[in-house]
């Protein structure tokens, strides 16, 4: 099994009741599951025999200790009840190294773009959502890598991705529900990159059952090249786990993992329809601290302000002192980087993201369906292109855009442009730099960004309050 990744669920019948107090058959049969772990995972020599009667051995201990260390356990070569409640959970089938690694041999595919298709479906769930499922998962990789995806709908595509039970062909055979949830292949020819998913198991959207997503993630991961990690936050640490969907991301381990084999994503990539002239230059991860630091778009969300810059954002909230650093497409797989514009109608419980001349609304993590529209059906006439900032008066229940030096307002009441815009920015924000970047209102006040700069307005006085740095707001 050393060239296959195999997601297990591996199970230990009792193993919350490990006590001094049991039989030498309840013994026996913990010492068989732990052996084959150890043998599985950690190339324990098969010998049943020695392991049974010597589990106090100076090899055997070794082997516990190390595989303790792999999964993050106390390292203390005993057989305790949370060592076995570890690896009494789901996980990869292929052996366990330290940090990020590769198959041995270091396969990877040989160019950037890369097919898939999905040749059928679990009747879990509808679709589409298995289509967003799987989607998803490729952007996770594709955001950090110079790899782009196609989807296939007939003939063989580099990645073969299906739903299969018990014996399907590749000499691994499922096991019904509860085991083996799914394994995939390393890079290569033929059946080599491909993904199958036990259909015996209940696979799910969220965590209710077996979430599809963070599986796919993880076998893609295995389909790229990548085998497993000792990083218990990383991705492709070998143990499934739930974790909070709606902000998922790679993990630095993972994105080392990865771009050691393919690079990081390049400058000139962009997933947007900006035409090419419009596309800024794509700098490294943007830091906080950066005195230059500016931002694309800042919005709030339901009570917190997200601050968007490149393909990231940073998200403050009421309750956390620390700003929080995500991928876009970690909220929004399917959004682009580089935004525009963005800002909240709170009495909607929605957010409009603007990017280029088109506009998505979202509501938490979803997008809404019946979008992108064309910026062109809120009112703007055929000569804007795209828009600089936008902000929502939640009291008023106006929405200015900021478009080069003049801005427009929206009523969000009659849905339509009011009369009388476009109007300059320096007369109605004096004090305020008549290129704004960025905006967003709280506590009574407008916040307007123009590069490094912030300017807090007074709506009311019709006047600059303060005058900040912009990256203020993260803790700097």
């Amino acid at each position: 099994m050393k060239h296959l990744a195999i997601l297990v669920l591996l199970c230990l019948p009792g193993c919350s009741a490990y006590t001094l107090k049991r039989t030498a058959k309840e013994e026996d049969i913990s010492m068989d599951f732990v052996r084959k772990y150890l043998e599985n995972y950690y190339n324990l020599p098969k010998d049943m025999k020695q392991f049974v009667r010597r589990k106090d051995s100076g090899s055997v201990v070794k082997k516990i200790q190390e595989m303790q260390k792999f999964l993050g356990l106390e390292v203390t070569g005993k057989l305790d009840s949370d060592t076995l409640e570890v690896i009494s959970k789901p996980r990869c089938g292929v052996p366990d190294v330290g940090h990020f690694t590769t198959f041995p041999g270091t396969p990877k595919w040989r160019k950037t773009h890369l097919t898939y298709r999905i040749v059928n479906y679990t009747p879990d769930l509808p679709r589409d959502a298995v289509d967003s499922a799987i989607e998803r998962a490729l952007k996770v990789w594709e955001e950090v890598t110079p790899l782009t995806f196609s989807r296939m709908y007939e003939g063989e595509a580099d990645i073969m991705i299906s739903f299969a039970v018990g014996e399907h062909g590749d000499f691994y055979s499922f096991d019904g529900p509860g085991e083996s949830l799914a394994h995939a292949y390393p890079p290569g020819p033929g059946f080599y990159g491909d993904v199958h998913f036990d259909d015996d198991e209940n696979w799910t959207e969220d965590a209710s059952g077996t979430n599809l997503f963070i599986v796919a993630a993880h076998e893609l991961g295995h389909s790229l090249g990548l085998s497993h990690s000792d990083n218990t936050e990383a991705l492709m640490y070998p143990l499934y786990k739930s974790t909070d969907l709606a902000h998922f991301r790679l993990s630095q381990d993972d994105v080392d993992g990865i771009q050691s084999l393919y690079g990081p994503r390049p400058a000139s990539s962009d997933d947007t329809q900006v035409p090419t002239e419009s596309v800024p230059p794509r700098p490294g991860t943007p830091a906080k601290c950066d005195p230059a630091l500016s931002f694309d778009a800042v919005s709030t969300l339901r009570g917190e302000v997200l601050f968007f810059k490149d393909r990231y954002l940073w998200r403050r909230t009421q309750w956390n002192l620390e700003t929080e650093f995500h991928l876009i497409s970690t909220f929004w797989p399917s959004l682009p980087s580089y935004l525009d514009a963005a800002y909240e109608v709170n009495r909607k419980d929605t957010v409009f993201i603007f990017k280029g001349n088109q506009f998505w609304a979202v509501r938490g993590s979803e997008v809404q369906a019946g979008y992108p529209r064309s910026i062109h059906t809120l009112g703007f006439p055929p000569t804007i292109r795209k828009i600089d900032a936008a902000l929502s008066d939640k009291d008023k229940k106006k929405t200015y855009f900021f478009v080069e030096d003049k801005y427009w307002r929206f009523d969000e009441n009659s849905q339509s442009m009011e009369q009388g815009f476009p109007r300059l920015i320096a007369d109605d924000f004096p004090g305020v730099e008549p290129k704004v970047d960025a905006a967003f209102q709280a506590f009574g006040f407008f916040y307007l960004f123009s590069g490094s700069s912030q300017f807090e307005f007074d709506p009311n006085a019709r006047m600059v309050t303060q005058i900040s740095k912009s990256n203020s707001w993260v803790q700097c």
